[in-house]
């Protein structure tokens, strides 16, 4: 049985996108230090108000220039809903939901992480840039979805 041209063809262009579609993964996740964040720790969502760090969300500097930002995500808003931070700072978010799934994306950085409720979430940014950075929630969470949005102001 001889192979027709044009499937050849399709095979090589298959098998050379494969290897570009792996080569830009491991550049990404290598050269750009873009990973999945891991679970850190469990946590009790209904006692959120009473379990430390999410008892006080907000941000708090924990070092020279480093900072650790807390963020509960519930029905439709961001707790804090403004994070400020000076230009050139390392912040660790932490994360997690009250109620349902959502999403946490930084626009104009690699920060995406979902939020899911009884999982604390971890991932370290550095913004270099001053500017207002939007936060908005990718993951549909229900009729007030649209209205889910908070900001980083980096000054």
């Amino acid at each position: 049985m001889r192979v027709h041209t044009y499937e050849k063809a399709f095979l090589i262009v298959g098998a050379a996108l494969l290897v570009v579609f792996m080569i830009a993964l491991t550049y990404t996740s290598v050269a750009m230090g873009i990973h999945l964040p891991g679970k850190v720790a469990m946590v009790d969502p209904a006692a959120l108000a009473t379990t430390p760090p999410f008892d006080q969300p907000g941000v708090r500097q924990t070092g020279d220039n480093t900072y650790e930002a807390v963020v509960v995500g519930q029905a439709w808003q961001f707790l804090p809903g403004e994070i400020r931070v000076p230009a050139g700072a390392e912040v660790t978010f932490i994360l997690t939901s009250r109620d349902v799934i959502h999403g946490f994306h930084v626009e104009r950085t690699r920060i995406n992480i979902m939020m899911i409720p009884g999982q604390i979430g971890k991932t370290t940014y550095t913004f270099k840039t001053p500017g207002e950075y939007l936060i908005i929630c990718h993951e549909y969470c229900g009729a007030g979805h649209h209205f889910m949005f908070g900001k980083v102001i980096v000054e």
